[in-house]
């Protein structure tokens, strides 16, 4: 069962392995009763970028791009899952070396980086995305709209300029963004750093309700999609499209964006850098980002298996 992280569901019963944690090393958690004779049959990885493969500074680091093409010469297929375009998250695919289907816009796009194929898309309808714009403009919040791969905004702030130099994609401005919302936008992003970003979420969730998922993959970023869209949903068919079940499928991720995906994926690693509750959700519990989490969790359970 695909479950959002809003679900009503608790953690997956982890334990300490060895029964401490040591200070700058990395953390590892197992969960009670994982039969590790199954990890021996992974067949596909999903890999979040920001937090997760990429470092502090957004920079993919030697030790993860090695441990992910040892992954693929062994016959495991790897992809991206993440809240990213699809023209941020490509660069990254190549660099690894990835030829599956991208899980971009937090699984609302799922798209082939070598063809350019769409294989799955939800779109947000357009009263919804009016909506979302208004809410915004009433909070003062920045935000960004997503239509046809392409960033919009409506006010150039720094919040957005930040965004994108992060994202390594151009900013597109428009005077009125709800005279350009003549096409479905793939997603809505509030950026801000205050309470406002939680006062404009409650009031989203109080009055759209199931018509929105609304997700964080940074504490500061509201990212809100199609209600039937998620890194999950997007998992979940780009696995079933090739004969791989849940728990055939290995997943690393360090925010709540991701926790959908551990409860899908017969093996859900978090890094050390998530916090506490995306922590909780996990099987295991690798080093943060900076400290090479992808490279030893990757070698933990695939390479040394």
């Amino acid at each position: 069962m695909i479950r959002s992280p809003g679900h009503p569901c608790g953690g997956r019963g982890l334990r300490t392995a060895g029964g401490g944690t040591r200070s700058g090393a990395a953390v590892a958690f197992l969960l009670e009763g994982k039969d590790e004779e199954a990890l021996h049959n992974i067949r596909l990885v999903a890999l979040d970028l920001d937090g997760t493969l990429l470092d502090s500074s957004s920079v993919l680091v030697p030790g993860a791009k090695e441990a992910v093409r040892r992954v693929l010469e062994k016959g495991v297929g790897v992809t991206l899952a993440t809240g990213r375009m699809f023209r941020s998250a490509l660069p990254f695919a190549r660099e690894l070396g990835i030829d599956l289907p991208l899980i971009v816009y937090n699984g609302a796009l799922i798209k082939d980086p070598e063809s350019g194929e769409i294989l799955w898309q939800k779109l947000l309808p357009l009263e919804v995305a009016t909506s979302l714009v208004l809410k915004a403009r009433a909070y003062n919040l920045a935000f960004n709209v997503y239509i046809n791969d392409e960033l919009l905004v409506e006010d150039v702030r720094s919040e957005n300029i930040t965004y994108s130099q992060q994202a390594r994609v151009p900013l597109n401005r428009v005077d009125d963004m709800l005279r350009v919302l003549n096409t479905e936008p793939l997603k809505f992003v509030a950026v801000h750093q205050g309470p406002e970003l939680d006062l404009l979420e409650e009031e989203v969730r109080r009055d759209l309700g199931d018509r929105v998922y609304i997700t964080r993959s940074f504490p500061h970023y509201l990212e809100i999609i199609n209600p039937e869209a998620s890194k999950a949903k997007g998992l979940a068919l780009l696995a079933a499209s090739r004969g791989i079940s849940p728990a055939e499928v290995m997943v690393i991720g360090d925010s709540f964006n991701d926790v959908d995906m551990f409860r899908y994926a017969g093996l859900a690693v978090a890094m050390g850098n998530a916090p506490p509750d995306v922590r909780a959700h996990a099987d295991y519990v690798t080093g943060t980002n900076d400290e090479g989490g992808v490279a030893e969790a990757l070698t933990r359970f695939i390479l040394e298996r």
